[in-house]
């Protein structure tokens, strides 16, 4: 009877969540980002307060030196991304037109079985017309679940507020909730709180870095191999990096187009540019992702891609902000009710150890 009324009250409270979710996410997004940004900037805000520091001076001190850095970063960044994406945008029919030509080509036929017959019968246009129709479809997605909070007002001036109050009372209001645990339940739920927070932090942290060191990466190798818009393709890779190798193969397959639209049939700086994102692919696979994100995380890259994708088309740009946190405390739970299964007599077939 007791687990009957704790399945009955869990399900009744996620039904809640997720209507509540449903219903605000158009006023959401400030909020969530805020406390995004104190939970990211928590670990520094503990080692200033164990300093001697108040809370609140160093909730100010962090959170103005991560504004300062990221208005600055969007200065040096914006102008020449904006630049390359203007000029993506107006030579990408031309790019595809060169690309249909190469592969219609009977001099090479193996571009043809490679790519197959429809894409080589088809048209550039309409080629083009398909992936802009994707990639506008998703934005307009993003825009249309977001459009009331996606403001000047709301993300600059509601967005720093939140993180600022929100760094300033994490300890007291992590504390309020701990109190308000039923004692019998309290070392369970403080063991899976621990666990989900360790999982959060070591995806969020270490992806934040690989995304960081990639895109860089990228950037400034592609720009460097003469590739046009390598900035962009640089840029735009590493933040898709976050959903573990699809920032790679984008890059793969993007940068590959491009170069061979731009270069052929110059093979050797094709392959450089091939080179430079494989490279980037070797050291994502064996060196980042194992030293910042390291192995028990918890999150497996499929369910990871599921919960973004699932989420971000439900609830917009505020459910691709959940969708991390979400997914991880939903992995735990499940391991936890594996674990709880396992060990019950209806696996064992026998009584309680």
């Amino acid at each position: 009877m007791q687990i009957e009324r704790n399945i009955v009250f869990w399900s009744a409270a996620l039904a809640v969540f997720v209507g509540l979710l449903w219903l605000l996410s158009p006023i959401l997004l400030p909020f969530v980002l805020g406390m995004t940004i104190a939970y990211l900037l928590d670990p520094l805000n503990r080692r200033l307060t164990k300093r001697g520091m108040s809370r609140a001076l160093a909730s100010f001190i962090i959170l103005a030196g991560f504004v300062l850095a990221f208005v600055l970063l969007l200065l040096l960044v914006t102008p020449p991304l904006m630049r390359q994406l203007s000029s993506f945008m107006d030579n990408s029919p031309a790019y595809a037109q060169r690309l249909q030509a190469l592969v219609s080509d009977p001099n090479h036929p193996w571009l043809k079985r490679v790519v197959g017959d429809n894409l080589a019968s088809g048209s550039a246009g309409d080629i083009m017309n398909q992936a802009m129709g994707y990639v506008t479809g998703v934005l307009a997605s993003l825009w249309a679940k977001g459009k009331a909070l996606i403001s000047i007002f709301s993300l600059l001036i509601i967005t720093p507020v939140v993180a600022f109050y929100l760094g300033c009372d994490w300890d007291r209001i992590v504390t309020s909730v701990d109190q308000l645990i039923p004692l019998q339940q309290r070392q369970t739920v403080r063991g899976l709180a621990r666990e989900i927070d360790a999982s959060i932090s070591a995806y969020v942290h270490g992806q934040s870095g690989v995304c960081l060191i990639l895109g860089s990466y990228y950037a400034v190798g592609l720009t460097l191999a003469g590739l046009n818009f390598g900035f962009l393709i640089g840029v735009v890779c590493g933040l898709i990096s976050f959903i573990p190798y699809v920032g790679s193969l984008t890059a793969l397959v993007v940068s590959l187009c491009v170069a061979i639209a731009q270069f052929f049939p110059e093979w050797g700086r094709i392959v450089i540019v091939a080179g430079i994102v494989l490279i980037g692919q070797f050291l994502e696979g064996n060196v980042l992702s194992p030293k910042l994100v390291g192995h028990s995380v918890g999150l497996h890259p499929v369910w990871l891609m599921f919960a973004l994708f699932a989420f971000s088309y439900l609830f917009g740009f505020v459910g691709l902000l959940l969708a991390v946190p979400l997914a991880a405390a939903a992995g735990v739970l499940i391991r936890f009710a594996l674990r709880r299964y396992l060990a019950s007599p209806l696996y064992t077939g026998s009584g309680p150890s």
